[in-house]
């Protein structure tokens, strides 16, 4: 008997916490005196046990054993795994970042992308993990994996072997993950470097899904989605995609409150293999937006965490195109109301960006929507693929909405308004930190700080194209192109407070009581000291 993947510590609180693990086998798994059978999916067995009655404030070393056998931790000179409660503290540490390309940790793999075609260059959360072990870095009270925790559609050459050993690949999906099961390879893979377990079995994570957890472009728009069910291997995927994000993602993001109410999980628990049930589930999650909300939030004191779902939750069906459905829209209204020192909302794809880019995903939207005429409509789809506009100013009535909201949370509307909001997010491949003006009512102050990659850098051209889209006449033109395209010049302002950077990189945001700031780090070669982490951007956020 033996651990698949895991141990992960996903939520921690001030007496309770859960921990989720994959096993070879069907078992019972024990933590701390509390045990938990496993559920079984397609012939994969998960458990996920829930911890309470923990000492507030406390440290505790725990183990994993499977069947009354210990399995957890390894013999391997790493400190040990340790559950850390909180004690509402009005203090946090919170490490974030997207984007994570799950390749070996040695060279080839390490180098730089200009030095060999199959370079990543060193990756940013295994840095940090190995810091964290030396004792070099503060400890974070959670970290936040923004978006593509794995790439469906650029897998590593071990998983290319897999797919290969496993089925045609000179047949469409080619080597790309086909269904669930090469889904569960894809986890392993990412989660099961040493150092990168350990730092999953110590430090509480959140997660949320974007599009290379399933595919390149996904959902991006109706036309999109409808070209995607007419292959004959998407359905597998996107049943495979989502039951993994269930099971892999969403079921740690909840706290245990939440949990107990988790009809499907309670289900799962109840059949001898889940995977026609999730299967069902995933099938409707796809079709119907209302039929599942993968957002959550976390509390940390008087922080507060809203994740959205930006990808799943889209409305894009009868020429309506929202970034969420509106019962999620619901649910975050009233989550991000109430009395706060911080307001943090994660999303996977940044809300202000630079001007150009703003309205040339605005102006796009404009034109795949009809505003230039019926035969404008194919080449702006087009335009739209290939460049990637999908971020929140590709949904401009989502974009003023949320604009509208911050406004209300920031001025003090129904209470006290927060010392800062902070808007974070990632999928862009660059790192910025921004300021946002939202008007004379404006109390909070407001940021929008971006972090990705962890592990997958732009090309140089890439980036040079992104450098361009920040200067001034580019932006001009832009909202002169929106413009003629119909769209209104956006009544918020907002200024970078740095320059793009496009290295490897992990955030870290500080808290204290009405104080906040935020620092992110890039990730260098190894030395005999081991990884630095070398800072790009530092800005205090509050007060």
């Amino acid at each position: 008997m033996q651990l698949y993947l895991g141990p992960l510590l996903r939520y921690t609180g001030s007496t309770q916490a859960t921990v989720w693990v994959e096993t070879d086998a069907a078992c019972t798994v024990e933590v701390l005196g509390r045990r938990a059978r496993t559920f079984q999916v397609a012939g994969h067995h998960y458990a996920l046990v829930v911890l309470a009655d923990l000492e507030p404030g406390s440290v505790t070393s725990y183990t994993v054993s499977l069947d009354g056998e210990p399995v957890w931790p390894p013999a391997d000179g790493r400190p040990p795994s340790v559950i850390r409660t909180r004690e509402h503290e009005r203090q946090a540490r919170l490490a974030f970042g997207s984007c994570r390309v799950g390749a070996p940790q040695h060279p080839p793999y390490t180098l730089a992308p200009g030095d060999h075609p199959e370079g990543y260059g060193v990756d940013a959360l295994w840095a940090f993990s190995r810091r964290l072990q030396a004792g070099r870095e503060p400890w974070p009270d959670c970290l936040l994996l923004l978006g593509d925790q794995v790439y469906a559609d650029e897998v590593s050459p071990a998983t290319r072997e897999f797919l290969r050993a496993r089925r045609d690949v000179s047949q469409p999906p080619e080597d790309e993950v086909a269904d669930f099961e090469e889904y569960t390879r894809l986890y392993r893979e990412s989660w099961s470097d040493p150092d990168i377990r350990w730092l999953l079995a110590t430090v509480p994570s959140t997660m949320i899904f974007d599009d290379h957890d399933v595919h390149d472009d996904w959902n991006i728009s109706e036309a999109w989605v409808r070209e995607a069910r007419e292959l004959p291997w998407w359905e597998e995927r996107i049943l495979g995609a989502f039951t993994a994000y269930y099971v892999y993602q969403h079921l740690g993001n909840l706290a245990p409150p939440e949990l107990a109410e988790e009809r499907l999980f309670h289900d799962v628990l109840a059949v001898d293999d889940a995977s026609e049930l999730l299967r069902r589930f995933a099938r409707t999650a796809d079709r119907e937006t209302t039929a599942s909300r993968f957002a959550f939030h976390r509390d940390f004191g008087r922080t507060r965490l809203v994740v959205i779902d930006s990808r799943a939750a889209r409305v894009l069906a009868d020429g309506r195109r929202d970034m969420v459905d509106a019962e999620e829209w619901d649910w975050i209204v009233e989550h991000v109301r109430g009395a706060y020192d911080h307001l943090i909302v994660a999303s996977t794809l940044p809300v202000f960006m630079a001007e150009a880019i703003h309205y040339l995903e605005a102006f796009d939207e404009a034109v795949a929507a009809g505003a230039w005429g019926r035969l404008a409509v194919r080449p702006a789809e087009k335009l739209r693929r290939a460049l990637d506009l999908e971020h929140w100013p590709a949904f401009q009535r989502s974009f003023v909405t949320l604009v509208e909201l911050l406004r209300e949370v920031a001025a003090g509307t129904g209470g006290e308004p927060p010392a800062s909001i902070t808007l974070i997010g990632g999928d862009v491949h660059t790192a910025y930190v921004a300021e946002v003006d939202l008007g004379p009512r404006q109390v909070s102050r407001v940021y929008q700080v971006v972090c990705s990659p962890f592990r997958n850098p732009l090309a140089p051209r890439e980036q040079r194209v992104i450098r361009l889209m920040r200067t001034r006449v580019m932006g001009l033109l832009m909202r002169g192109l929106a413009r003629a395209a119909g769209v209104r010049r956006s009544d918020v302002r907002w200024r970078f407070l740095t320059e793009p950077t496009f290295d490897n990189s992990i955030a870290l945001l500080q808290l204290d009581e009405r104080a906040a700031s935020v620092v992110i780090r890039r990730s260098e070669p190894e030395g005999d000291d081991g990884p630095p982490l070398t800072t790009l951007h530092e800005q205090q956020l509050a007060p």
